[in-house]
């Protein structure tokens, strides 16, 4: 099986010799994660980047780090940062060595700062890694799939939580503490949101028992980090009994969900192609069409290392789904003043169609 470097490597070679890269720096920790199975920097700071040339790789680090990435990385060879040996002295050394003038950049990473330094020694041009993420391997999904079987464990748990005199910052903590008694990691901030504050889709949860009422909405929505990889899931449930127009919302947010994911098993597996945007129209035009505003956000997302990647399942989405994609369907109704529903499920695209990931119960649940 080809690995990630080796996808990154022929890719760089069918680069044609007049106008193409010679060597690509990678200044994003995630991407340098995806590429070297390297977990060990801060997502908030500039502590390693890769060169990757043509016939050659180089991990460039500090001596905080390099021991550790001597003893665990294959295929990099070390160049260790130093007072003496800046990185821009180690980076034109290796472009020298390497004969690198056209390099390729993660623009969306770079300081202004950065570019400006490296644009006076070559001539950079962006590179957009996210197609070769975007696919997974059947190790990744494999690995995806663990985190969403502890976020359906985290689920059942939750739910025995749901009790009068509870808080939404509360539920959070515990839906939190339960992941990391798991030895995993939550892969974003969680979200609860009771009553009205469920129509408020990034909601932050408040320390405010009294708003867990009867009748009330319970919105859930949280992920799980497992070996370096990101799962991610919503389920909206009731405190009480739900009203008829409760019901209602969740009925036509739950057949949204399932139009678009039953696209998977009939144009995609017909045509083995697909338009992310077709799926975001499918679930959108059908909660339009039920008298609900519009989803205000995509309809889904990428998922893997990052809580979001490529592909973007929205209504001006380029990205055609191909096998091998793990992305989240999330359709949502939000009223304010009134409430929200959202269901979040993870799917992976199969050559057969679409596969669930999460497998949390998606029937009205009462509490």
């Amino acid at each position: 099986m080809i690995t990630p470097l080796e996808k990154l490597q022929e890719k760089l070679l069918k680069n044609p010799p007049a106008g193409g890269l010679d060597a690509l720096l990678i200044s994003s920790v995630h991407n340098i994660i995806y590429f070297t199975n390297f977990p060990g920097f801060a997502t908030d700071e500039r502590e390693a980047f890769l060169l990757i040339c043509k016939d050659k790789q180089y991990f460039i680090t500090d001596a905080r780090s390099s021991g550790t990435v001597r003893n665990n990385v294959k295929d990099f060879e070390l160049a260790e940062i130093a007072a003496y040996s800046p990185f821009q002295s180690i980076l034109k050394k290796l472009a020298k060595k390497h004969k690198v003038k056209i390099l390729g950049i993660e623009e969306k990473n770079l300081t202004v700062s950065e570019f400006k330094t490296l644009s006076k020694s070559f001539t950079t041009k962006n590179f957009d890694t996210d197609d070769l993420r975007a696919v997974k391997t059947p190790v990744e999904i494999n690995k995806i799939e663990k985190t969403c079987q502890l976020g359906d464990k985290t689920f059942d748990y939750i739910l025995k939580k749901i009790k009068k005199g509870v808080s939404e910052k509360e539920l959070a903590i515990k839906i939190e503490l339960f992941i990391k008694k798991n030895n995993a990691d939550v892969s974003f901030a969680t979200i609860v949101a009771f009553g009205k504050n469920s129509a408020i889709p990034h909601h932050v949860p408040t320390h405010n028992s009294k708003l867990l009422a009867p009748n009330s909405i319970v919105l859930l929505d949280f992920g799980v980090k497992l070996d370096g990889y990101c799962s991610d899931m919503t389920r909206t449930v009731f405190f009480g009994k739900a009203t008829a127009e409760q019901r209602k919302m969740y009925k036509t947010v739950l057949d949204a969900q399932t139009r678009a994911i039953e696209l998977f098993n009939t144009k995609y597996s017909i045509h083995n192609t697909i338009k992310a945007s077709t799926i975001d129209k499918a679930a959108r035009d059908y909660i339009i069409s039920k008298g609900y505003p519009t989803i205000p956000h995509s309809l889904g997302h990428g998922i893997g290392i990052q809580i979001h990647e490529s592909p973007r399942l929205s209504p001006k989405s380029k990205d055609i789904l191909k096998e091998g994609m793990v992305f989240s369907i999330e359709p949502g109704i939000y009223i304010p003043d009134f409430g929200g529903v959202r269901i979040e499920d993870l799917v992976v695209l199969t050559k057969s169609g679409s596969k669930l990931l999460t497998h949390s119960p998606k029937t009205i649940i009462e509490l």
